[in-house]
């Protein structure tokens, strides 16, 4: 697990076997919100933060370090369960480690690699070391069937947990900010590298923008003091002059929602395409995502991947819902005019109005409880 969707996700697991009643005990990697509820981490969640072909390379000494170095603690200190949240690469090395050592571990993956999209040949070593895989899309439990694997379809619990009727005055309201005002999010990521790699495209567009709509506003989530200083050392470094339109808010607790609630009190939001697409479309706010990998790994990238699309929004439509521009796409003069185009009150309200129907289908679907599939792996 390696940033605050996984530590979300995590930290509702923990909750969730509480509140059932089921004295567990937790411990591996987890992130501020988990640590908070009790989880004894032995690394820093960042240490896992590392995304892209090359861009692992760099760092494989260490994560086989951190691998190894778990597999000698529940060797010594065996567990019951291990549940690999996200991080597929590493969580996937780490169960076939446990495998190979004869470990009397379970293992788990909660949320599905995007095996049905690129890389499909993985789907074999997921059935050789891994017990059960928690979806959280109904298509991922009928792509594991199909292929003789164990799987739960659990739904997504931000599903459930955020409203299908959102006030988006009250969300601005709930942040201190003018009701009246138009503000647009810019997310470039939690990640060091994402925000070194994408910030500077995103106060390019919120340059050429201002000097069209200059009383417009924009917001930057930050989920720690150390990439609070990154965004601003960017800003000043990038677009001195517009730095009192550009707002950087900071977690306040532990709970890492400043993402969520950035992006809720945004009339529109421009994010890296990833886990916070599906946030953003759960929230209905009309977004547009964007990605920009480093060359050879998205070259590489380029030849395994299956799917058409790569927001989630779209790939749970099976059609364009949202604009994502990738790799030269992702440039600030066309981000600018995709942000421009949203600004149009009938194409927001079309997108938001085709994320209120995808809500509504992933909370009605017959999802099973992750702790009780846990719980009936484990007996």
């Amino acid at each position: 697990m390696g940033e605050v969707s996984g530590d979300t996700l995590g930290v509702q697991l923990m909750r969730s076997f509480r509140e059932q009643g089921i004295d567990a005990e937790f411990e591996g990697i987890g992130g501020p919100q988990m640590i908070a509820e009790g989880f004894n981490s032995f690394y820093p969640m960042e240490t896992l933060s590392v995304m892209g072909i090359v861009e692992v390379l760099k760092d494989i000494k260490k994560l086989f370090a951190v691998r190894d170095g778990l597999v000698q603690r529940w060797r010594e200190h065996p567990v019951d369960v291990f549940v690999g949240i996200d991080a597929p690469d590493f969580n996937l090395r780490l169960s076939k480690s446990l495998k190979e050592k004869n470990l009397p571990i379970r293992t788990v993956q909660y949320v599905s690699p995007s095996v049905w999209a690129w890389r499909q040949g993985r789907v074999k070593g997921i059935k050789a070391t891994i017990d059960l895989v928690l979806c959280l899309f109904p298509f991922e439990k009928n792509f594991y069937e199909q292929h003789s694997v164990r799987a739960a379809f659990v739904g997504h619990p931000l599903a459930k947990l955020l409203p299908l009727n959102n006030s988006l005055v009250e969300a601005k309201q709930a942040l201190g900010l003018n009701p009246e005002k138009t503000y647009i999010a810019l997310l470039p990521g939690s990640r060091k590298g994402e925000v070194e790699r994408l910030l500077p495209m995103l106060l390019g567009s919120a340059e050429i923008l201002l000097k069209k709509y200059p009383d417009v506003e924009y917001l930057i989530p930050a989920i720690s003091d150390v990439r609070k200083k990154q965004i601003q050392d960017g800003i000043q470094s990038i677009a001195p002059q517009y730095a009192q339109k550009l707002h950087v808010l900071e977690n306040q607790d532990q709970e890492s929602k400043i993402g969520r609630q950035v992006m809720n009190a945004s009339d529109i939001v421009a994010l890296a395409s990833g886990t916070a697409t599906l946030e953003a479309m759960l929230l209905h706010r009309p977004m547009v995502s964007f990605y920009k990998l480093n060359t050879l790994t998205y070259i590489i990238a380029k030849l395994l991947v299956k799917i058409q699309y790569y927001s989630l929004p779209n790939i749970i439509a099976g059609k364009k819902v949202i604009e994502e521009l990738i790799q030269k796409d992702a440039n600030p003069e066309r981000l600018a005019h995709e942000i421009e185009k949203l600004m149009n009150n009938e194409t927001a309200k079309i997108q938001m109005m085709q994320h209120f129907s995808m809500h509504k289908q992933l909370i009605s679907g017959n999802t099973e409880d992750p702790v009780q599939a846990i719980m009936t792996l484990i007996q």
